[in-house]
């Protein structure tokens, strides 16, 4: 800690970039067609035309498919701000996606809850 108004500082953490750095100050994401379960898929190889490091990640990890949500956990980085990076890539053309379907009532089915509950209450 060099400065008294810098005590949130780690010196061990090394250098901190804010998420909204991350995202050119774009928070909520306008791309409803983006869930967890999206799978998302490099279109093509090459380095993206983006500089940030973000990006080249996320279409190392997509040359075979991957959901968002496995995206943003191997990224360690917010689902919310991951769904902005692939919404970039894909406005691109360099993502190819797919959503699954929703299903007509919303609700979950609980015979099938309860079948992967008891199942691992048996392991």
């Amino acid at each position: 800690m060099s400065h008294p108004r810098e005590s949130w500082y780690d010196d061990e953490a090394g250098p901190l970039v804010r998420l909204y750095a991350v995202t050119r100050g774009r928070g909520g994401s306008a791309r409803p067609y983006l869930n967890l379960l999206t799978l998302v898929v490099a279109d093509g190889f090459g380095p993206p035309s983006r500089s940030e490091p973000e990006y080249a990640a996320i279409l190392r990890l997509c040359r075979t498919p991957q959901s968002v949500a496995e995206v943003s956990a191997q990224l360690g980085l917010p689902l919310t701000v991951t769904k902005i990076l692939i919404g970039d890539l894909i406005d691109e053309g360099r993502l190819i996606f797919r959503t699954p379907p929703p299903t007509d009532s919303g609700a979950p089915d609980i015979g099938l809850l309860q079948a992967v509950l008891n199942g691992i209450r048996a392991l």
